[in-house]
C-alpha cells in the first residue's frame, strides 16, 4: 500500500478544493444565463420577466403564410437585439400548449411585454391596431396582442417605444 505524506495529502486536498470551488462558481454564473434563441417550445413568462428586458413573443405556425414571410424578419431582430430585448418565436401547431393563458385567437400572434414585467401599452403613433386583455377577476391588464403580420419596421418602432436602442 503506498502511503502518502500529510503534505502531498494537504496538497491533493487543497487541489481539490480549488477545482470544485472553480467548478461551482462556473455552473452558478451560467445557471442564469439568459436563452437569446429565436426557437421556443415552451414559454415560461415568469423566468423571461426575470430578466428586465422587452419581450416579444410571436406565436405561428408553418403553414401559415405571414407567419413564414415574418420568419426572417423575426430571424433578423432576434440576432440584432441579442442583450435588449428577448424575441421568442413558437410554432403554435407543435406546441399548442405553449401559449398557456395567452389569447391566441389568429395567426401571427404577438405578445409585448416591456422590461418591467407589465405589458405593453402601445402608443397611437404607430397607427397599428393592438388588443388588451385583462383578467377577469382583478380586472388588471394582463397582456398586450397584436394579431397579423409586423414589418421589420414596425417591430422596430415598437421596440422602441419599449426602451430598447440600437
Amino acid at each position: 500500500m503506498l502511503l502518502m505524506s500529510k503534505k502531498t495529502l494537504v496538497r491533493l486536498i487543497i487541489i481539490i478544493c480549488i477545482v470544485l470551488t472553480v467548478v461551482g462558481i462556473w455552473i452558478f454564473k451560467n445557471k442564469n444565463e439568459i436563452d437569446f434563441s429565436l426557437q421556443a417550445t415552451e414559454i415560461d413568462l415568469e423566468e423571461l420577466k426575470s430578466y428586465n428586458l422587452p419581450i416579444i413573443i410571436d406565436f405561428g405556425a408553418d403553414y401559415c403564410l405571414p407567419c413564414l414571410e415574418m420568419a426572417p424578419i423575426l430571424e433578423k431582430i432576434n440576432k440584432e437585439m441579442q442583450g435588449k430585448a428577448i424575441i421568442k418565436y413558437v410554432d403554435i401547431s407543435q406546441n399548442p400548449e405553449a401559449a398557456g393563458d395567452i389569447p391566441v385567437l389568429a395567426l401571427p400572434t404577438q405578445v409585448f411585454i416591456n422590461a418591467n414585467g407589465k405589458p405593453y401599452i402601445p402608443s397611437s403613433n404607430l397607427n397599428l391596431k393592438f388588443n388588451q386583455y385583462r383578467y377577469k377577476d382583478t380586472g388588471e391588464h394582463a397582456y398586450t396582442v397584436h394579431y397579423g403580420m409586423l414589418t421589420e419596421g414596425q417591430l422596430r418602432s415598437i421596440l422602441a417605444e419599449m426602451g430598447v436602442t440600437e
